[in-house]
């Protein structure tokens, strides 16, 4: 037996739960990812309920991908040093009281404050996902857990739409956005029950003393607010009034890389140790995760905008015609996270040029296919996407963090949703710009418009590709080189 496999089985006796717990944390992490785009196609309800305009409401979905943006990396440094049960039962415990503040808010001031610290919660709860997986699993074992961590990040993220359809469309009538939220307090409610049987304390190594590293939380905090604040607000206002924003962004991000450098020469603990843009895999993985997210997650939306504007489809029939990519991801993600080992960044390679091929396709359908033929026929190259997604989201949690040390898990799990959060807002904000855009111009020719915008995220993710090939190539020329010298 390897000293690895051996790992392995000292592992499973020491944490006996280990699957069940993964079980556990993916629910409640599916659960607040869902609430990223779930809440989309309650929008205009909400903007009925309470009687706001649509750039008013709009906020309901940029607040909580602002502060769960904002929250990430110190969320996931907290987990690392009180431990990551405590972290995961006070971030759920949260989301569910949080969740069903939103559900009662009167005033949309109220369900926008609600909002927030519901993505605060929601923050504060993901990266502890990745930090147990870290803790609990060894070996071959290890990219199989991240495997369903990353089907859990594709799935959540495409099913959004089709669960906040089937509620809306269930409930009905004028509060039935209400139930989008209140839906999290029973589910929620069960996980935290289960979390407190499954989710092993912290059982060996010393805790880390305990030094919060204010400065550079505020440094980072800050230099994302910038990033992320242009990018939500630029579907609604564009660009032109607060691209400044993006200089202060490098500017304030620039003096949190010094200030993190500084604090580790003097000996302490920063909230994104610097060693980690060295560790292996890491550095690559967050900028494709960044890069495919700016492509990925806005399609989610044009495809609503086309299918139910342009269509006229229900929220429910919308999200059911984008059934087909969900089910991808789920498939191909967890074959994906047993193979990871084996094959690689190769498998990050494949599923790219999968789900290129995917969008390009159902892009030039759209332009020529409309009405009820439509549904069936994206539905074809909607899965190939999805099965190509499930192979990017998957590997790639595995490869940027097999190599992080145990106790910068949570951290370093928090920095790479924080490089998908990121991309997400440009992502949602870039393709809903490009949409709008063709719109006007062309007349409302919402056939062109939606083709126009995928292919501009299939571009996105052609410079994604570009890199995985580039890390992929590089580890093959290294591959024969550690041979000869071993």
């Amino acid at each position: 037996m390897s000293g690895m496999e051996a790992m392995s089985a000292s592992e499973a006796s020491v944490h006996p739960m280990r699957w069940r717990t993964l079980a556990v944390t993916q629910f409640a992490a599916f659960m607040a990812l869902l609430d990223v785009s779930i809440v989309n196609v309650a929008l205009p309800s909400i903007e009925r309920g309470l009687s706001v305009s649509a750039g008013t409401t709009q906020w309901v979905v940029s607040g909580y991908a602002l502060s769960f943006g904002l929250a990430l990396v110190p969320a996931g440094r907290l987990g690392d040093v009180l431990g990551r049960r405590r972290m995961f039962l006070i971030a759920l415990t949260a989301f569910v009281l949080t969740s069903a503040l939103t559900g009662a808010a009167p005033t949309i001031g109220l369900l926008i404050a609600a909002r927030l610290l519901q993505g605060v919660a929601g923050g504060m709860l993901l990266p502890q996902n990745s930090g147990l997986i870290q803790e609990l699993f060894q070996g071959a074992e290890r990219g199989k857990a991240f495997g369903v961590l990353g089907a859990t990040v594709g799935l959540a993220t495409a099913a959004g739409p089709v669960a906040g359809g089937l509620i809306i469309t269930l409930i009905a009538g004028p509060d039935a956005w209400r139930g989008v939220f209140y839906v999290n307090v029973p589910i929620g409610v069960v996980a935290l029950l289960l979390a407190t049987r499954w989710i092993p304390a912290r059982s060996t190594g010393s805790r880390p003393k305990l030094q919060l590293d204010l400065i550079g939380s505020l440094l980072l905090g800050a230099g994302v607010l910038c990033l992320l604040l242009p990018a939500v607000d630029a579907e609604s206002n564009g660009l032109s009034h607060d691209w400044w924003l993006i200089v202060v962004a490098v500017l304030l991000l620039a003096a949190f890389a010094q200030w993190e450098l500084r604090t580790v020469r003097r000996g302490r603990e920063p909230v994104l140790n610097p060693r980690l843009a060295r560790t292996p895999g890491f550095a690559t993985g967050s900028l494709i995760s960044l890069v495919y997210f700016i492509g990925f997650t806005g399609i989610w939306l044009v495809l609503a905008l086309f299918f139910q504007d342009g269509s006229g489809y229900s929220p429910l029939r919308s999200g059911l015609t984008v059934t087909p990519f969900a089910l991808g991801v789920a498939a191909s993600a967890a074959i994906a996270g047993r193979l990871v080992s084996r094959f690689g960044r190769l498998l990050t390679v494949l599923g790219l040029t999968a789900t290129i091929a995917g969008l390009v396709i159902t892009a030039l359908l759209l332009r020529h296919v409309a009405g009820d033929a439509a549904q069936w026929a994206v539905a074809g190259p909607l899965l190939v996407a999805g099965l190509g997604g499930g192979m990017v989201t998957s590997p790639n949690v595995t490869l940027s963090l097999q190599h992080v040390p145990v106790r910068m898990a949570g951290a370093a799990g928090g920095a790479l949703q924080t490089a998908q959060r990121i991309g997400s807002a440009i992502g949602t904000a870039v393709l809903a710009t490009i949409f709008y855009q063709v719109l006007t111009r062309s007349g409302h020719a919402y056939q062109k418009a939606v083709s126009d915008a995928l292919l501009s995220a299939a571009a996105l993710m052609l410079l994604a590709l570009l890199i995985a090939v580039a890390d992929f190539r590089r580890h093959r020329r290294a591959a024969p080189a550690v041979g000869k010298e071993g």
